[in-house]
C-alpha cells in the first residue's frame, strides 16, 4: 500500500511554489540599467542641454514670448531625439503676456552705488527714466497709511520691512542630506495641529495697500523679500491670482521692482536717519493686448503590445522671469528630456507608452498639470462626472521639481503597495547613495493632481542644494550639479523603462 502522504509532497511543494512565485519581490533588471547607466554617465547629453535651455533660452514666464520661444525649440528637442505624437496643447485662457524688457537702478544719494532690481510680474514700467526721494511706507494697517496721506506723492517707496539675511545658511552652504536625515525621513511624518497665522482685523491686504500708493500718486514701489545678499527674489505684482492677469489691472498698477536685500537695507537705514535718499530708475516692460491660451508640451516614446497604457514623466518648463532659472526648474526638465534621450539611444522598445510632459503654469499654481489631469483623466473636484477611460490605463508618473539636488531616494505619497517595486528598482543605484523610500507625501508640485484623482505619482527624495534657492536673479547655470543631475537622469531612465515594461500596472492607493 501507496503512503499517502509521500504522493502528496509534490503537489503541496508545487502549490507552495506557486503562490511563493505570486508573492515573490520584484527584481531589477540589471543588464538593462548597466546599459542606460553607461549611455547616461559616459555619452549623456545633459550639459549641453542646460547650457542651451539656462544660456540662449532664459526665463519662461507662462504664455510670456520667452515661454512660446522655448516651447517651439522643445519641439525641436523633441523630434530630434526621435519622440512622436508631439504637441503643444493648450489647457486654458491663462491671460496677457508680459515680459521685462530693460531695468537700470542706482543710488545717487548720499553716495553712488549701482544697485540690483527686478520689476514684478504684471505691473507696468516707468515711463522713462525717473529721479526718486525714497521714503519709508511699511506700514500695514489703515491708521500707518493715514499718518502717510499726501507725503508720497512723485516719491519711491520701501513698502517691505528691512530684509533679513541668513548669515547662517550663508556661512555654513548648502550641505548634503546625511544618513540620518534619511533614515529620519523613512520614518512616518509626525502631523501637528495647523495653526493659523494671528492677523487683525484693521490689517490690510498688499493689493489694498498697493491701490493705496496708487491713489497717491506714489512713482515706484521697491521691495526686498530674499534672504541671501546678492539674490532678488520676486514674484508677480498683488492681486494677479484674483484678476487672472488682466491687461487693464496689469497698466493701472504700480512699477514695482524687488532689490537686494543689502541695497534695500542700506537705504531703509539711511531714510531712518532722516537723510535725503535719491535713486534713478528707469523700467520698461511690454503687456500684451490679448487673453491667450497656455499650454503644455507633450511627445511620446510608442508602446508596443500594451501601447494604450501610460507611464509618465515631466517636469515644469515654466518660470519667473528675473533670471535662467536654472534649478526651478530648467534642471528638472534637462533631466527628463535626458532620461527619454537615453531610453531612445539604448533602442527601447516599452510595452506601455512612454509620455513626457513639460507643463505650464506651475508656478501660478500648477494650472497646467491640473488642467491635464482633468481632460485625460477625471477631476477630483468633481466625482459625479466620472474618471475618462485613460484613467484605468494609466500606470505611473515621475516628477522632479525641487530643485538640482541628487537623488537619494523616493517618496511613496503614502502608497505602500509600491515599496517592494521601488525598493527593487533602487537597488542597482545603491553605490550611488540612493537608499531612501520614505512613507511620506509631498507637495507643491506638478505630481500633486495625479495624486489628488487617484492616480500613482511621485517626486523623488533629493539632496538639498544651491546656496540662494530657485526664484531668483542667481539661478544660472554655474550653480548647478552637474553630476549629479546626470545620476537624476539615469534613475530616471530606468525607473520609467521598468514600470514600461512590468507585466502589470503600478498599483493604487487603496487597491
Amino acid at each position: 500500500m501507496k503512503n499517502r502522504h509521500s504522493a502528496m509532497v509534490p503537489v503541496v511543494g508545487v502549490l507552495l511554489l506557486a503562490g511563493f512565485a505570486q508573492t515573490a519581490a520584484p527584481e531589477a533588471d540589471w543588464e538593462m540599467v548597466a546599459r542606460i547607466r553607461e549611455e547616461g554617465f559616459q555619452r549623456s547629453q545633459l550639459p549641453d542641454t542646460l547650457s542651451y535651455m539656462t544660456d540662449v533660452l532664459g526665463a519662461r514666464l507662462t504664455v510670456s514670448p520667452g515661454m512660446r520661444r522655448a516651447q517651439r525649440w522643445a519641439i525641436g528637442e523633441m523630434e530630434r531625439i526621435g519622440l512622436t505624437n508631439i504637441e503643444i496643447e493648450p489647457f486654458m485662457d491663462y491671460g496677457i503676456s508680459w515680459s521685462n524688457d530693460y531695468v537700470s537702478l542706482h543710488l545717487l544719494e548720499p553716495d553712488y552705488q549701482p544697485m540690483v532690481g527686478y520689476p514684478l510680474s504684471h505691473t507696468p514700467g516707468t515711463n522713462g527714466k525717473q529721479r526718486l526721494q525714497v521714503v519709508v511706507a511699511d506700514g500695514r494697517t489703515e491708521a500707518d497709511l493715514d499718518a502717510l496721506r499726501g507725503a508720497l506723492g512723485g516719491k519711491a517707496v520701501l513698502w517691505t520691512p528691512p530684509a533679513e539675511v541668513d548669515l547662517a545658511r550663508l556661512n555654513a552652504g548648502v550641505l548634503p542630506r546625511t544618513e540620518q536625515e534619511l533614515r529620519e525621513l523613512e520614518r512616518p511624518a509626525v502631523s501637528a495641529p495647523r495653526r493659523r497665522p494671528i492677523v487683525g482685523a484693521d490689517v490690510l491686504s498688499d493689493a489694498e495697500r498697493m491701490a493705496f500708493f496708487k491713489e497717491e500718486g506714489v512713482a515706484v514701489v521697491l521691495e526686498s523679500r530674499s534672504g541671501w545678499p546678492g539674490a532678488v527674489r520676486g514674484f508677480a505684482r498683488p492681486g494677479t491670482k484674483v484678476d487672472r492677469w488682466a491687461r487693464r489691472e496689469s497698466l493701472d498698477s504700480l512699477p514695482i521692482v524687488a532689490v537686494t536685500p543689502e541695497h534695500y537695507n542700506r537705504m531703509y537705514r539711511v531714510v531712518g536717519r532722516e537723510l535725503d535718499v535719491q535713486i534713478e530708475v528707469e523700467v520698461r516692460n511690454t503687456i500684451g493686448d490679448e487673453v491667450q491660451q497656455a499650454a503644455n508640451v507633450l511627445g511620446e516614446i510608442p508602446g508596443s503590445d500594451l501601447a494604450d497604457e501610460i507611464v509618465m514623466l515631466g517636469a515644469h518648463f515654466d518660470t519667473w522671469h528675473a533670471s535662467p532659472n536654472a534649478s526651478d526648474n530648467t534642471s528638472g526638465v534637462a533631466v527628463m528630456l535626458e532620461a527619454v534621450r537615453i531610453l531612445k539611444a539604448l533602442e527601447v522598445q516599452p510595452r506601455r507608452t512612454i509620455r513626457l510632459a513639460l507643463w505650464s503654469g506651475e508656478e501660478q499654481g500648477l494650472f497646467g498639470s491640473r488642467e491635464y489631469v482633468k481632460a485625460h483623466f477625471g477631476d477630483p473636484n468633481d466625482a459625479a462626472v466620472g474618471m475618462k477611460p485613460d484613467y484605468e490605463k494609466f500606470s505611473v508618473y515621475f516628477n522632479q521639481d525641487y530643485g538640482p539636488g541628487k537623488y537619494r531616494g523616493i517618496y511613496l505619497q503614502g502608497n505602500e503597495h509600491v515599496r517592494r517595486t521601488f525598493t527593487a528598482w533602487m537597488a542597482p543605484f545603491a553605490d550611488l547613495g540612493m537608499t531612501a523610500v520614505s512613507s511620506r507625501g509631498v507637495g507643491s508640485t506638478d505630481h500633486v493632481p495625479f495624486d489628488a484623482v487617484g492616480l500613482p505619482a511621485f517626486q523623488f527624495l533629493q539632496d538639498r542644494a544651491g546656496s540662494t534657492g530657485g526664484h531668483t536673479n542667481m539661478d544660472f547655470f554655474d550653480t548647478l550639479p552637474i553630476e549629479d543631475l546626470k545620476h537624476n537622469a539615469v534613475v530616471v531612465a530606468a525607473f520609467v523603462y521598468h514600470a514600461a515594461m512590468s507585466d502589470h500596472l503600478i498599483p493604487r492607493k487603496g487597491r
